[in-house]
C-alpha cells in the first residue's frame, strides 16, 4: 500500500490501515505483473526496427501515433467528463508548428518534436479559457469550432503552404530507412511517456479530483476541488499528446494538408479507439488501438462499407459491451491491471492476491 493511500482518513477520522476503520489501497490482485508486461513489449517494440521490414515498422509507427492519440482523449472524455471532437486541432497544429520550426527556423526535427508538443500544451491551455465557458454538447461543438478556426487560419499562411499543403525537407538529409527507424523510436518514445504521464497524473491528488468532477462537479466543488483548474490541466495535457502525434504524423509522412491535418476524422478515430478498447481504463485505448489499426490494415481498402462497419461495430459495442474490451477482460478475470483510484481492501479478492506498485 503506498503511503498516501496510508495516510487516507476513513470517514470517522482515522487514519486507513490503523485498525479502527475500513482499509483502503490501491493495489490489484497481480497489478505488479501488468508492469512486468509492459516493460518487456516494450523492449520487445523497440527492437523492431532492427528485425521487421521497412512496411512492418511504417505500420507499427501509425499504430503507435494512435496509442497516443486514444490515450490523450480517454483521458479527457473517460476521466475529465470532457467529450471533445474538437482534439483534431492540436494535431493538425503541431503538424504545423513542426513543420515551421525544422523548414523554416532550422531546428533540428527531433528537438521541434519536443517543441511542438509544449507549444501545443500553451496553446491547449490558453484555448480553454474560451471552450471552457461551454459545457456538454456545447463544450463539443465549440472543440470543433475551434479546430475549424486553425485550419482557416492554416490556410491563409503561405509560407506553410497554404490551401494546397506541403512537404517536410527538414529529414530529407536521412536515408529512407534510417527516417523511418528514428521516427518509430520517437513514436514509441511518446507512446511509453504519454501511457506513464498520464498513470501517474491519475494516480496523483489531480487524478482523484479529475474523477471526482467527472462523477459529480457540485459535490467534487463543496468538498473544496478545483474542478475548473483540474479539468484545465487535463485539456492542456491531452494538447501535448494531440501535438506529439501531430509532429509524429508529418514525420512519418513528409506531406501536410490543412484538410486532412485538422480532419473531424481524426476525432472519430480517437473516440471509436476508446469505444471499443473500454472508456475510462488505462489499457482500453491501446487494445482499442490495436483492434482499429488491424481494421484498418484489413479493410481500409474497402472504401465506404469499411466505413460503415466501423460505425455499426462501435454502436454494437456500446450496447453490448459498453465497458469496451478491457471492461470485459476486467469482469472476467476481476484483475484491474493499472489501478489509479482507492479500493476498501475488503472487496478485493483474498486469494493469490499480490500488491501491485
Amino acid at each position: 500500500m503506498s503511503a498516501h493511500a496510508a495516510a487516507t482518513p476513513d470517514p470517522a477520522g482515522a487514519p486507513a490501515g490503523s485498525g479502527s476503520g475500513p482499509r483502503v489501497r490501491r493495489s490489484a490482485r497481480f497489478g505488479w505483473i501488468s508492469f512486468v508486461i509492459f516493460a518487456v513489449v516494450v523492449a520487445l517494440m523497440a527492437l523492431v526496427p532492427v528485425t521487421e521490414s521497412v512496411g512492418n515498422i511504417n505500420n507499427l509507427t501509425q499504430l503507435l501515433i494512435l496509442i497516443v492519440m486514444g490515450v490523450t482523449w480517454n483521458l479527457l472524455a473517460g476521466y475529465a467528463g470532457l467529450v471533445s471532437i474538437g482534439l483534431q486541432a492540436f494535431i493538425g497544429l503541431g503538424g504545423y508548428i513542426l513543420l515551421d520550426l525544422a523548414d523554416n527556423n532550422a531546428v533540428q526535427p527531433f528537438v521541434a518534436l519536443a517543441l511542438t508538443a509544449l507549444l501545443c500544451g500553451v496553446v491547449a491551455l490558453v484555448s480553454s479559457f474560451v471552450v471552457f465557458r461551454l459545457r456538454g454538447g456545447y463544450f463539443a461543438i465549440g472543440t470543433w469550432v475551434v479546430a475549424e478556426v486553425f485550419s482557416l487560419i492554416t490556410q491563409q499562411i503561405n509560407s506553410l503552404g497554404g490551401g494546397s499543403g506541403t512537404s517536410l525537407d527538414a529529414l530529407s538529409y536521412l536515408e529512407p530507412i534510417t527516417r523511418l527507424k528514428d521516427v518509430y523510436w520517437a513514436a514509441l518514445i511518446c507512446a511509453v511517456i504519454t501511457l506513464v504521464g498520464v498513470y501517474w497524473l491519475l494516480r496523483s491528488r489531480t487524478g482523484l479530483a479529475l474523477t471526482a468532477t467527472r462523477d459529480d462537479e457540485d459535490g467534487a466543488r463543496s468538498l473544496g476541488v478545483r474542478s475548473t483548474l483540474t479539468r484545465r490541466i487535463a485539456y492542456t495535457v491531452a494538447g501535448i499528446g494531440c501535438g506529439a502525434a501531430g509532429g509524429l504524423l508529418l514525420m512519418s509522412n513528409l506531406d501536410i494538408v490543412p484538410s486532412s491535418a485538422y480532419s473531424v476524422n481524426l476525432s472519430a478515430y480517437m473516440i471509436f479507439i476508446v469505444l471499443i478498447g473500454g472508456l475510462g481504463t488505462i489499457e482500453g485505448p491501446v487494445i482499442g488501438a490495436v483492434v482499429f489499426w488491424y481494421i484498418q490494415l484489413e479493410f481500409a481498402s474497402d472504401g465506404a462499407y469499411y466505413l460503415i462497419a466501423l460505425g455499426a461495430l462501435a454502436v454494437l459495442m456500446t450496447l453490448v459491451l459498453p465497458g469496451g474490451i478491457a471492461g470485459l477482460i476486467r469482469r472476467v478475470t476481476h484483475v484491474d491491471p493499472f489501478p489509479v483510484g482507492y479500493t476498501l481492501a475488503s472487496e478485493e479478492p483474498t486469494s493469490g492476491g499480490a500488491e501491485g506498485p
